[in-house]
């Protein structure tokens, strides 16, 4: 293609908003254009620290086959130390997964049922006739699924298959967020105040709301306190939680009575979905904490270390979305009583097996248990990257009974690592809806210096309402937390998702945002810089600038490129001897005058451009009108119908509850947008939408 060189001419005004900023745009196109980038098989993911510098004694044997009980990116991620490690591996997949990555990676795959999960990933009986069939002598969990399932861990000892994690006691009382509580109370661990039993129903979750007590501010501890009944706010906000919960489903913050009851209800039904469990516990909620959690690893022998920490601060409905390690707000002391601490608390229950220990930190530096994870964690690899372990291969040795080979003072911190979630989600719609389809372009930025990516998708694979939207994990290491930072920003500007809509404006937004890059945030972080949601980048009057040449250049390259068939030549759309054009370029409902010349490089963006003359043309154009969607109720998401709370004819109040869709396996209440009578109601309990369907109309 001939080299294009545009002279802009813009309008420019302030405050205008664009969807991603001008770098991203440059460098995804010119991407598409190398003709010499090097390929990547999927076995070459994994950069200088990807999966630790620690190496592989083939001498030291483990099991011959391990199943991985897990699918996506986890699953791949396992297969890739079972491969390092000589050890062949069985995939389990659904009928939607069968032509997945990790059924292609694995040596053997097999089926355990249909799509949904309860059918198929948490189906203990299909999963145990796999074990049987394939002769696996081990099986590693993953996260999620039957990962801390004390049930299916029972069920492996009792055909003597080896489980590669924690045993059935540990996993009982850290999985149990109260018994977990009781256990680090007796272990001198910080706790946050609360009730320790189960809550029974809406009305005594209101009750114990009212009773938990408030922050001591000079000594910066939490004390339960009984408070008067005519005092209802005294105790909130409080933190709603399933028991057997975790990755943030079955959780709920409440500020008053109201939410309370709501929240009780809707973790309830979320943790019972999820976890097969609905029993919940409150909390004090502790107002703009940081969340880090600390990495155990722990074997059979007694022994167990602290793997330093991670920050989770950067989260929405309370799943982490950016992690890094180590925290840029910890100091040696905090960091080592943190990590006493979690040892402490590992030892307490016998824990072997890599597990996480999570904390909130407030501003003072005060610590406080917040639960214990037996698994291995989706953020695991920014550990692997700054301590040099592999930690699949140290949860694969442990389980066969070898004892660990380091010592606290053996562990180090080797420069920075930041993971970027990546997920198929509208980042414009509460910071994340999931998206669902089919990736019909898909490329990794894995030929960057220290880019890791953990996935489990290629071209073509499907994002389905069944399973968790990520897409994958993006990790960068840096010498430091500049140069972590700054590679991630590289390499999502050249990571290219085409076919769903996904989270990387927003990731990159985050990532260079004043606050962020200084180390000021905490949990509240997303809603404390977009109030309002999500808008996109804002574009600068120099961004704005490149932007319009980009897309002239774009836009003059495809008429040159259209005047010719393959060695012939054709009616022409514009002049052979046009030496420049001008142009009228939408954006973002503003019009801009464009000169375009002959020469420079092209890019790739998507607005809205016209010839000056079609433009003019355009404003004869009828302009469609907008829908009220006061009167209309309609799904933001693709899901699944789990109660429709009224019928036609009803009269509802503005804000009130009219269903609920369940997506991802978190329930999201739909609410009237005005007072009024259902006309008509489009969906019932147990029906599939999609984003856009029409659910409930009022007259």
């Amino acid at each position: 293609m001939a080299g294009l060189w545009v002279g802009a001419v813009a309008l420019v005004t302030a405050g205008r908003r664009g969807r991603l900023p001008p770098q991203q745009l440059m460098r995804s196109a010119a991407l598409r254009t190398l003709k010499h980038v090097p390929h990547y098989s999927r076995q070459h993911l994994l950069v200088s620290r990807g999966l630790g510098s620690v190496g592989y004694d083939p001498s030291e044997k483990t099991f011959d086959k391990i199943l991985i009980a897990n699918r996506g990116e986890i699953a791949c991620r396992v297969i890739k130390t079972c491969k390092k490690m000589g050890i062949k591996t069985v995939a389990i997949h659904s009928d939607a997964d069968a032509s997945s990555v990790h059924v292609k990676m694995a040596d053997e795959a097999v089926c355990v049922g249909p799509a949904p999960t309860s059918k198929s990933y948490l189906n203990m009986d299909a999963i145990m006739e796999a074990i049987k069939k394939t002769r696996a002598q081990a099986v590693h969990p993953g996260y999620g699924f039957l990962s801390e399932n004390k049930e299916f861990a029972k069920c492996l000892a009792a055909e003597d298959v080896i489980f590669i994690g924690p045993d059935t006691h540990a996993i009982q009382a850290m999985g149990d967020k109260i018994e977990s509580k009781l256990l680090a109370k007796k272990a001198n661990v910080n706790t946050i105040p609360g009730f320790d039993g189960v809550v029974k129903d809406a009305d005594e979750a209101v009750r114990i709301a009212r009773e938990i007590g408030r922050v001591d501010e000079e000594e910066g501890l939490f004390q339960l306190m009984v408070l008067e009944v005519h005092s209802p706010r005294s105790g909130y906000p409080v933190m709603i939680k399933a028991s057997a919960g975790g990755g943030g489903k079955g959780m709920r913050i409440a500020w008053d009575d109201e939410e309370t009851r709501d929240g009780f209800r809707f973790s309830s039904q979320e943790a019972a979905s999820s976890f097969g469990d609905d029993r919940l516990l409150i909390e004090k909620f502790i107002d703009n904490p940081r969340h880090i959690e600390i990495q155990v690893l722990g074997d059979k022998h007694g022994n167990a270390l602290w793997l330093n920490e991670r920050e989770c601060s950067i989260q929405r409905r309370n799943q982490k979305v950016v992690e890094e390690a180590p925290s840029i707000f910890l100091d040696p002391e905090t960091r080592r009583a943190m990590g006493e601490q979690a040892v402490a608390l590992a030892k307490a229950v016998k824990y072997s097996s890599a597990g996480t220990v999570e904390f909130l930190v407030d501003s003072k530096k005060n610590f406080y248990f917040l639960e214990m994870n037996t698994r291995l964690q989706v953020e695991h690899p920014v550990t692997e990257c700054i301590t040099g372990l592999d930690l699949v291969q140290e949860m694969i040795r442990v389980a066969k009974g070898y004892p660990l080979r380091h010592k606290q003072a053996d562990i180090p911190i080797n420069g920075w690592a930041v993971e970027c979630r990546v997920y198929a989600e509208d980042p414009y719609k509460s910071f994340g809806l999931p998206s669902v389809g089919r990736l019909s372009q898909y490329q990794e930025p894995i030929h960057l210096p220290g880019v890791r990516v953990d996935s489990g998708i290629q071209p073509g694979s499907d994002i389905s309402i069944y399973y968790d939207p990520m897409i994958s994990k993006l990790i960068t290491y840096g010498s430091d937390r500049t140069e972590a930072l700054k590679r991630m920003e590289d390499a999502l500007d050249n990571y290219v998702i085409r076919g769903v809509a996904h989270n990387i404006a927003l990731l990159r937004e985050v990532i260079i945002n004043s606050r962020f890059v200084k180390g000021d945030i905490n949990t509240k972080f997303l809603s404390d810089v977009y109030p309002d949601g999500f808008k996109g980048h804002t574009l600068t009057e120099n961004e704005r600038k490149q932007l319009l040449a980009i897309a002239s250049s774009l836009f003059v390259a495809s008429q040159l490129r259209a005047q010719r068939f393959q060695e012939h030549s054709r009616v022409p759309v514009v002049k052979l001897d046009t030496v420049k054009w001008e142009l009228s370029i939408k954006l973002h409902d503003e019009d801009y005058t464009v000169t375009a010349s002959n020469s420079g490089s092209t890019f790739s963006y998507k607005v809205h451009i016209l010839t000056k003359l079609a433009a003019e043309l355009n404003k004869f154009m009828l302009k469609k009108v907008a829908e009220d969607t006061s009167s209309i109720l309609r799904s933001p998401m693709p899901g699944v119908v789990v109660a429709v709370s009224v019928a036609p004819g009803d009269m509802v109040a503005e804000g009130q509850e009219i269903c609920v869709i369940e997506a991802m396996k978190m329930q999201n209440s739909m609410t009237a947008g005005k007072t009024g009578k259902v006309k008509s109601v489009q969906c019932r309990a147990g029906d599939t939408v999609g984003e856009g369907d029409l659910l409930v109309e009022l007259e």
